[in-house]
């Protein structure tokens, strides 16, 4: 009682303190980072009126997600910026500093995959994760590794630019193919690579039709000159073409490289699509879906100058939906552009469906996409740049301005459509991205229900009446040392993981897993009949007969505790070949393919997970404690002082005699610390 007294205490004193600078808030533009009780950054936002933005936070109500932000707001700090681009710019420049828990983050494991000829003598052609200011050439990027490296597995056989990272002595088997010029042997003009570097710009910017032609031509002149072989390696390769581009239907007229966003938003996520348009015809596309907590359409342009921000594969043209789009999808189920394009007379609604991009063969209609150049460059431009946006009473950024300001820092035509065909296409992907979240949110239901039908039938196989609570248990140790165990919790068939417990071994010598299994089996019940917490319907422990038998013993014969346990027998993979459950424990027939038994895999799958990464953490404390405590002269306090100081053992090895001074340490006793240190590392 006391501690909620003094939180509430401590939580209105920081009201209190926010509420005063609020009135100190200026009326210009500029970013500003909201702080949590510890001093932490959880959110970094910009504005066109600060005091407008930052005030609706803690003013009016706000929805869940909002609210939750909101709530873990203790203190904000504001910067003030000349124009919105120096807003745009700092933002995502703060958001990469601080990585803040509630702001949309594009992180550096989600980076997208491209293709890369780098800059060199003779270059190579490679699929890369990162885009460096490094004079190569990018293209891209992909939706996944698989299409980027299918992509370069065809252009290695059409174009023969070197494959080894290293310049072998001799040729390789890639020259013998027909796929390397051997400049390890060869003196190559600069000329040669600088016509292969534009032929793979020009197939992968949308021109392989004209290479599929050339293709076909030498393919029909090696089967006159009755070059049969080289004939058959020709149309292998038109057929690789075909097979990679057959997707690629949408096209426009026009041959302008362009970016088409659209975003979707609904249960507290977003989903962003990304069509990208390549001499006018739609090369890839790509979905990201996250939760979201700030205001839409800003964490959306958040998203966009996140992605550009570190991106030299720039296309010709950018264009964005309006905040509108979303809010008109939900409302008649079809982008608003379809109502406000000029239509064809009996063209009706449900056209639009027609719209979406599906994974297999989809054709896009024709007198949608595919139109003169004049109408896609003037038309839609004129109704961007006039911008008759309904001012944003919410604070939140002025689409025109936005686009403006990423135009301004990218240096790229940014458009955000009203009307005409280039909104029907920004529609397309709002559309799509509507289609993903709404098949992600399905996939979950349905899966949430499997996990739950399977959780019940589980019950019924073993003879309960109910199988709400299960908690799995399992052994870790190596030889017998640092022995440990873990304890995972499934609630409905779900992953409880605020109930996980980990178990230092404390009375157990030597690998003994039955005495292991009696002492956590012990020490977890213990707590739980003294704390009143919630039973288990089901107990699982790793192993067979002997791990149930100890688990069992615990339970009736020490505790007085009548729960069912079952026992989760591995086969010689280690892998989960059986349940066994009963009084003597007898297996029970499942189905290797039933989703009953796909649950008790993954309940066994994580608890050994856990119980495993637990035994690495402690088996590195341990090998860190005796590398230090074999030292004459270094006892628990300096041994805790050097680690608190260095942070690690290898910075210790690292260090000079003259960064243990300020520890006290003389320069002797640092000099056997560096020597011992050294000679372990060696002997290793």
């Amino acid at each position: 009682m006391e501690d909620f007294a003094r939180k509430l205490q401590e939580q209105e004193k920081a009201m209190e303190k926010i509420r005063n600078k609020l009135a100190l808030l200026p009326d210009l533009s500029g970013c500003y980072l909201m702080k949590n009780g510890e001093g932490t950054i959880i959110y970094v936002g910009k504005a066109k009126v600060l005091k407008n933005r930052v005030r609706s936070y803690f003013t009016g109500s706000h929805d869940g997600k909002t609210q939750r932000l909101v709530s873990e707001i203790r203190d904000f700090e504001y910067i003030v910026t000349a124009s919105n681009m120096e807003a745009l710019i700092l933002e995502c420049n703060l958001i990469k500093a601080h990585q803040p828990r509630y702001n949309v983050l594009l992180k550096d494991d989600k980076t997208y995959p491209y293709l890369k000829i780098t800059y060199e003598p003779h270059p190579r052609l490679k699929v890369t994760r990162k885009v460096l200011k490094d004079k190569a050439k990018y293209f891209g990027p992909y939706p996944n590794a698989y299409a980027a490296h299918e992509t370069k597995k065809l252009l290695d056989r059409m174009y023969p630019l070197r494959k080894c990272d290293v310049m072998p002595k001799d040729v390789c088997l890639y020259y013998h193919m027909g796929q390397c010029m051997a400049p390890c042997v060869k003196e190559i003009p600069k000329q040669a690579y600088e016509d292969i570097t534009n032929e793979i710009r020009a197939f992968l910017s949308g021109g392989h039709e004209e290479v599929k032609k050339e293709l076909q031509r030498k393919m029909e002149e090696a089967a006159e000159e009755l070059y049969f072989e080289r004939a058959k390696e020709l149309r292998d390769q038109i057929m690789h073409i075909d097979a990679i581009m057959e997707k690629q239907k949408i096209t426009t007229a026009d041959t302008r490289d362009r970016d088409v966003f659209g975003y979707w938003v609904d249960k507290g996520w977003m989903c962003v699509q990304i069509f990208y348009m390549r001499q006018g015809k739609m090369v890839q596309r790509n979905a990201s879906a996250f939760p979201y907590y700030g205001e839409a359409y800003s964490d959306f342009l958040s998203f966009v100058a996140q992605y550009y921000s570190d991106n030299p594969a720039l296309p010709q043209e950018i264009l964005l939906p309006v905040p509108e789009e979303a809010d008109d999808l939900a409302q008649t189920g079809t982008p608003a552009a379809a109502a406000e394009a000029e239509h064809e007379p009996g063209r009706n609604a449900e056209h639009d469906a027609d719209l979406v991009v599906n994974n297999e063969d989809t054709d896009a209609p024709s007198d949608l996409l595919d139109e003169s150049e004049d109408s896609l460059d003037n038309s839609d431009e004129s109704a961007s740049t006039k911008a008759d946006f309904k001012p944003d009473l919410t604070g939140a950024v002025d689409p025109a301005g936005a686009a403006s300001a990423l135009q301004e820092w990218i240096g790229v035509k940014v458009l955000v459509p009203q009307r005409g065909k280039k909104r029907q296409m920004v529609g397309m992907a709002s559309q799509n991205a509507k289609v993903a979240l709404d098949e992600k949110f399905r996939l979950i239901e349905r899966d949430e229900e499997r996990t739950t039908v399977a959780a019940a039938n589980l019950g019924e196989l073993i003879g309960l009446e109910k199988l709400d609570r299960i908690e799995a248990f399992d052994n870790s140790n190596i030889q017998g040392s640092n022995p440990v165990s873990a304890m995972v919790v499934f609630i409905d068939g779900k992953p409880a993981r605020k109930e996980y417990r980990k178990y230092k071994v404390r009375s157990v010598e030597g690998p003994d897993d039955y005495e292991t299994m009696r002492e956590v089996i012990r020490r977890r019940y213990e707590r739980v009949l003294k704390e009143n917490l919630p039973m288990p319907d089901l107990i699982v422990v790793d192993g067979g007969k002997g791990q149930i038998s100890a688990a069992v013993d615990i339970l009736e014969n020490e505790l007085g505790l009548f729960i069912p346990v079952c026992g989760l027998v591995k086969d010689a993979k280690h892998k989960t070949a059986q349940l066994m459950v009963g009084d003597p424990p007898e297996p029970v027939a499942l189905p290797r393919d039933s989703q009953e038994f796909y649950l008790l895999q993954r309940i066994q799958d994580e608890v050994h997970r856990f119980a495993i990464t637990f035994h690495r953490d402690q088996r590195g404390k341990s090998m860190v404690t005796s590398k230090l405590d074999g030292i004459p002269g270094i006892g628990e306090k300096r041994r805790k002082l050097l680690l608190k100081h260095f942070g690690s053992i290898k910075k210790i090895k690292e260090a000079s005699i003259e960064d243990f001074r300020p520890l006290s340490i003389g320069d002797k006793l640092a000099r056997e610390i560096l020597k011992a240190l050294n000679d372990t590392v060696s002997e290793v």
